[in-house]
């Protein structure tokens, strides 16, 4: 089978897997490799961005390295790839999730809902009443249907089981380390850098899906449009603020405002034109994450079958 072709087949079968069957419940290789890169850190670790760099290479470049093997072996082929991609994507956990704080939402069950948060953000949930917790979700869903469902995909297109292998650990490091914090200023520096430019394509695409695909949510794209092109600059990520400002403008919500989470208030950038977002907006927003999702593994798979 031709490399394209087998990558095409491997894509659309692990979106399969994530659609059936979610994340794997015990033994993650995701959660494998965050112990692996654990331990590192506790050698690697200085304030210093040379050991960050340092940290940023050894992680990534053996889980890149692990794939390119695979593939050098002759063991890139549809399985691997399919079970590569079940493991990277999150979509449907995602989705899982923002259906389940609807719902919590809906019967008024703030404790649930405060509960389930951190799954999906790192704000502080006792601080947000119910269409806090609502934004806090929609924005969440919004940012991570790039994060955990359109990014590795694209990196699946474009270079197979290393790239979304690679994918994952460069995003893995991130949420691990790319903070501005005291510990991780200068050492999460080339993590949080990296995770940007993995991340700019894959942003970019997420928001053109939602513009393309913003009337299955009940809205226009010329407003996801306005919204992104307007807006997105505001936000302090280069990414996130792409595809929640589309998102934001395809609900026609307003995202953004004051923001807490556990290390402290940040007053974000509002992004669209609307009212703050209640429950209803946040079922429409997994609607619309799941139409991209869909959208984005047809794409990807495109991609790959033409790539020889």
């Amino acid at each position: 089978m031709r490399t394209g072709i087998s990558t095409a087949t491997g894509l659309l079968l692990g979106f399969a897997a994530d659609r059936l069957f979610a994340d794997p419940a015990r033994l993650h290789p995701v959660a494998g490799f965050g112990s692996a890169a654990t331990a590192l850190e506790s050698l690697t670790y200085t304030d210093k961005r040379s050991a960050g760099v340092l940290h940023e290479v050894v992680a990534v470049g053996a889980v890149v390295g692990l794939g390119v093997a695979l593939r050098g072996a002759g063991r890139g082929g549809v399985a691997v790839t399919a079970l590569a991609t079940w493991t990277v994507l999150g979509g449907r956990s995602l989705a899982r999730t923002g259906h389940r704080m609807a719902e919590c939402l809906d019967r008024g069950d703030i404790d649930g809902a405060r509960a389930l948060l951190p799954s999906l953000c790192g704000r502080d949930p006792s601080v947000l009443d119910a269409d806090g917790l609502a934004r806090a979700a929609l924005e969440s869903i919004a940012e991570n249907t790039s994060d955990a469902a359109v990014a590795p995909l694209v990196w699946g297109a474009v270079a197979g089981v290393p790239g979304l292998l690679g994918y994952r650990a460069i995003n893995t490091l991130d949420a691990m380390v790319g903070y501005r914090n005291a510990r991780y200023e200068r050492f999460g520096w080339a993590a949080a850098r990296t995770d940007d430019l993995a991340n700019l394509a894959p942003a970019r695409v997420a928001a053109l899906l939602t513009v393309a695909l913003a009337p299955l949510a009940g809205g226009r794209p010329s407003a996801a449009w306005r919204a992104w092109r307007r807006d997105a600059r505001k936000h302090p990520s280069p990414n996130a603020g792409v595809v929640e400002a589309a998102a934001a403008g395809a609900l026609g919500i307003q995202l953004g405002g004051l923001t807490r989470y556990r290390h402290g208030t940040e007053r974000r950038p509002t992004l669209g034109d609307g009212p703050a977002p209640t429950v209803p907006d946040l079922r429409r927003a997994v609607r619309l994450s799941e139409a991209i999702q869909v959208a984005a593994v047809v794409c990807a798979a495109g991609v790959a079958a033409l790539r020889h």
